[in-house]
């Protein structure tokens, strides 16, 4: 498989993960994900989620959050892959609600990590981070 065949699955992916963000699609946002997923988050209290039980909970807080904005959006999309593993990272808008009501909208950054594995593309890895003040 070419890289530019391996880029355009894994774009996909991405694209199809943030707009099941945007729908509050829970089983959409877990379907690329492998079992032992490993996430570094931006919201207290949690740092780290491990396995796919812990990410779909972060996922029930960001919806809290969110309160269907529907703003889940990609900035910018890079992309590097091989015909077996694979990382993106990117830039991203989020809106929401902060604990007081107020609107707040987030840039932050997103860090993905994909293996091929039987031959589909798996998010083994995910890091969503904001810029330090």
């Amino acid at each position: 498989m070419t890289n530019n065949s391996n880029e355009t699955q894994i774009r996909k992916i991405i694209e199809d993960w943030a707009l099941a963000v945007r729908n509050e699609d829970l089983d959409n946002i877990l379907a690329h994900h492998s079992d032992d997923i490993l996430m570094y988050d931006v919201p207290a209290p949690l740092l780290q989620s491990k396995g796919l039980d812990k990410y779909k909970k972060t996922w029930e807080t960001y919806f809290t959050f969110s309160q269907k904005s529907g703003v889940f959006d990609i900035q910018e999309l890079h992309i590097t892959a091989s015909d077996t593993v694979a990382f993106c990272s990117a830039i991203m808008k989020c809106k929401g609600k902060e604990a007081d009501g107020k609107d707040i909208t987030l840039i932050f950054r997103l860090t993905v990590g994909l293996k091929k594995i039987h031959n589909q593309w798996v998010i083994t890895h995910e890091h969503h981070s904001l810029p330090s003040a």
